[in-house]
């Protein structure tokens, strides 16, 4: 409500500053809240404090939200899937040996018996909304790459610990770390998008955002995915098409850049599964693997550059790339997508596995 009385919010970290710092009648005190403590220039108004937040939980991890082992049990206690709540609630990588799940949402889940997007009956899909709005220089590009399944750069130092002082995509970045939409790479420095909860939230988001290039980018997506099932080459190759203009790449010249296109073309798909990008699998690397969370097809897609797009089908064949994927047998299907660098156009063939 007070967000721009800079003036009050200096009285009051002043009082607490005067009323606790080196006091002989403070045995501990322990403070809480969303944020950590107010920033002036590069330090705390409060630096007496150990911080424990989101960027460093050091030695609180396990306690930022429910551990693995303690969402299995419960899994198993209600008998709830617990690969389906790993994928919509885990994700907060506190150590290189602890993440954690959104407790509240697990919680809801085992009370409701089913998995959906519990942070849609909160404010905070509105301050998402705030955030992703301010499109600072590159946060665009950065939104669809976190979408895509990859991972960021964040430069968290220069963040002033309040909801009000944006210099740079950064800032926004590290506010979106520390209000859960984000985990966070220390030993990196990189941020991601943690679980399905969080993904549809963006999504949600960016549709009613004045983003109109990302809200078509992400339409396509469904488009691309429903096409893809539907074995539509031509509307593939389309999409695809579409997506490659949409991108951000200068040097469109390569496997690489393609397959850095395709994962952002299907960033829909991840509502539906779990993408694996150079999958080893038969004898050799699948370019992008689709892991289905339930009864939709699993998919491996091939890439090829500059050359026939039945080299891709043939190749997937011929490394026994369906080795791995046994399982989906009977609903695999075996995707080939090529781009001519001549014509400047992509072309798509689809089988289902026999």
């Amino acid at each position: 409500e007070y967000a721009q009385d800079k003036e009050s919010q200096k009285i009051y970290l002043d009082f607490l500053r005067n009323l606790l710092k080196d006091k002989p009648y403070i045995e501990l005190a322990y403070m809480t809240g969303i944020l950590p403590i107010k920033k002036y220039g590069t330090h705390s108004a409060l630096n007496m404090f150990k911080e424990i937040s989101m960027l460093n939980a050091t030695p609180l991890e396990s306690f930022m939200g429910f551990t693995e082992q303690e969402v299995h049990d419960l899994c198993l206690k209600y008998n709830m899937d617990y690969n389906e709540m790993q994928q919509w609630y885990d994700g907060y990588q506190m150590s290189k040996d602890i993440s954690v799940y959104n407790h509240r949402s697990v919680v809801y889940a085992l009370m409701d018996r089913k998995y959906e997007n519990y942070w849609t009956s909160t404010e905070t899909y509105e301050a998402l909304q705030v955030y992703i709005d301010m499109n600072y220089d590159g946060l665009k590009d950065n939104i669809v790459q976190l979408l895509s399944g990859e991972s960021v750069d964040v430069n968290t130092s220069k963040f002033q610990n309040d909801m009000t002082t944006f210099k740079s995509k950064d800032d926004v970045l590290t506010l979106l770390i520390h209000l859960g939409y984000l985990g966070y790479n220390s030993s990196n420095h990189t941020c991601f998008i943690p679980n399905k909860e969080v993904s549809t939230s963006f999504i949600n988001s960016i549709e009613d955002s004045n983003w109109q290039e990302t809200t078509k980018a992400l339409l396509n997506s469904r488009e691309l995915l429903e096409a893809t099932w539907r074995k539509d080459e031509k509307a593939v190759a389309r999409y695809i098409e579409e997506a490659h203009l949409d991108t951000s790449i200068l040097t469109y010249n390569n496997e690489n850049a393609l397959s850095y296109t395709l994962a952002l073309a299907y960033i829909y798909a991840r509502n539906h599964y779990t993408m694996i990008r150079e999958m080893p699998t038969g004898n050799g690397f699948a370019d992008i693997v689709l892991i289905p969370y339930r009864d939709k097809p699993a998919m491996i897609i091939e890439l090829k550059w500059n050359q026939d797009v039945e080299t891709s089908i043939t190749q997937i064949k011929d490394k026994k790339y369906p080795k791995g994927l046994e399982k989906y047998k009977d609903n695999l299907l075996l995707v080939g997508i090529s781009y001519d660098k001549k014509t400047k156009k992509h072309t798509c063939h689809i089988e289902k596995m026999s």
